[in-house]
């Protein structure tokens, strides 16, 4: 049986990736003032984090399954834990930055090897609970990140990683189970055309729904005048229902299947984004936004499990290449949307809700 303590540091895992990359979130005025630069210019800190952890998942997962999970995980601990407590003792922006960009860099080499522990040490009747499980830590790293960042910040922001150090040393020192492919895992493997209709699939949920915060504050502030507290308040409902979904999602992905949980989160989410879009009635994009994520988690908890029953015996390299297109559809996505936006506040919301529509059942490969 496998010891309770090492499965909860591979959950542990999943809330500690995304909490790290937005601790800084509601810390940006502070970290201006420490390093002499306005918020906006502090705002890089976020940028410096996501672009090399979108851009190592492309590769890796299959690294990583080469070199062996648990010795891959450690190491990405260790060098996280060293780039927190940089960032921590950080005395200038520029060592600041590269400490996060470090701390990126180790997370991509985390995340996809502890779904891929996740999927090994599960049941495949279970997957999709298990899979809801880590969501549901994946989801609540997003949504407290901003609020005890803020709540460090008070004191001193540096607190904030010092204790990030302090949780990324214990969970280097939990691990995950050791695993090895059997054969050399080659990144075509991770790379067939499978994984890449999943991948785009990711990338239409995470750019065209689950990213779409920045427009949704922008419309709460052009249509119902919204303070940045009140905006922030409401924003965190999306993170919040899908923290308390995800197990109820896992469960309909095992009972259901990964392809119709997917399609029915695309189809819903698309409605919600519009009705965000559209309706006048503040309450009502209020719970709109806040359903979009359980949708949220429907389309991502459908396509991790779908990938990681087909992985073609590369499983971390499979998944990750569709975490790192699911990112960067993120990316993406304010450059389109905001120029939509300006010419037309309910068209940003609605190309978004076709993209999903179509997308979905086109490209989105079925369950074997």
């Amino acid at each position: 049986m496998r010891p309770s303590w090492l499965t909860a540091g591979l959950y542990a895992g999943g809330f500690l990736g995304p909490f790290g990359g937005g601790v800084v979130t509601a810390m940006l005025p502070e970290l201006g003032v420490a390093f002499g630069v306005s918020a906006g210019a502090a705002s890089a800190s976020l940028t410096v984090y996501m672009i090399p952890f979108a851009a190592l998942m492309l590769v890796s997962g299959t690294y990583g399954e080469r070199w062996g999970a648990r010795r891959t995980v450690v190491l990405a601990y260790v060098v996280y834990t060293a780039a927190s407590l940089c960032c921590a003792l950080a005395d200038s922006e520029a060592l600041f930055l590269a400490g996060r960009a470090v701390q990126g860099a180790a997370n991509a080499f985390t995340t996809p090897l502890l779904l891929s522990a996740v999927a090994a040490v599960t049941p495949p009747e279970r997957l999709g609970r298990a899979l809801g499980w880590f969501a549901s830590m994946q989801a609540a790293g997003q949504t407290f990140s901003p609020m005890v960042g803020g709540l460090a910040a008070e004191l001193s922001w540096r607190w904030a990683f010092a204790g990030v150090a302090a949780v990324s040393a214990v969970l280097a020192v939990l691990g995950v189970p050791q695993g090895r492919s059997a054969e050399r895992p080659s990144l075509r493997s991770a790379w067939r055309p499978r994984v890449l209709r999943s991948g785009f699939v990711a990338m239409a949920c995470w750019g065209c729904l689950g990213g779409l915060s920045f427009l949704v504050s922008l419309r709460l502030a052009d249509g119902f005048e919204l303070g940045a507290g009140a905006r922030g308040a409401l924003l965190t409902g999306f993170g919040v229902c899908g923290l308390l979904t995800a197990r109820a999602v896992g469960r309909a992905v095992d009972r259901f299947g990964s392809t119709r949980c997917v399609l029915v989160g695309a189809f819903v989410g698309g409605a919600l984004v519009v009705s965000v879009g559209l309706l006048p009635w503040l309450p009502g994009i209020a719970l709109a936004w806040a359903l979009a994520g359980a949708a949220t988690q429907l389309m991502l908890v459908g396509l991790n499990a779908l990938v990681l029953t087909s992985h073609g015996g590369n499983r971390g390299g499979a998944v990750s290449v569709v975490q790192s297109l699911r990112f960067l559809g993120g990316a993406l996505s304010p450059a389109a949307l905001v120029p939509v936006y300006h010419l037309s506040h309910g068209a940003a919301f609605v190309l978004p809700a076709v993209v999903l529509a179509i997308s979905a059942p086109v490209v989105l490969p079925r369950s074997p």
